[in-house]
C-alpha cells in the first residue's frame, strides 16, 4: 500500500516530525509518497530517515522547486 504526506508548509524540524509520525501507522513494508519543498526539508527528511532505518527509494524533483520522495517502511 502507498500512502501519502504533504509537508510543503510546514518548517524544519517538524518536516520530519511530521514523516515520522505517518511511518510510525504503516506497517513494515509500506510506501510512503512525500511531497516535500527544496533546501533543508529536502536536505534533511531523506538522511533522517536512513538515519533512523527506512529505505529511500527514490527522490523526484518536480518543475516548481518542490520535489516526491519515496520512503519505504
Amino acid at each position: 500500500m502507498k500512502h501519502f504526506l504533504d509537508i510543503t508548509k510546514e518548517t524544519c524540524p517538524m518536516t520530519f516530525v511530521k514523516v515520522k509520525l505517518q511511518l510510525a501507522k504503516m506497517d513494515s513494508g509500506e510506501q510512503l509518497e512525500v511531497l516535500l519543498n527544496e533546501g533543508e526539508p529536502l536536505e534533511n527528511v531523506p538522511r533522517s530517515c536512513e538515519e533512523q532505518g527506512y529505505k529511500v527509494l527514490s527522490i523526484e524533483p518536480l518543475d516548481n522547486s518542490q520535489h516526491l520522495i519515496l520512503i519505504q517502511k
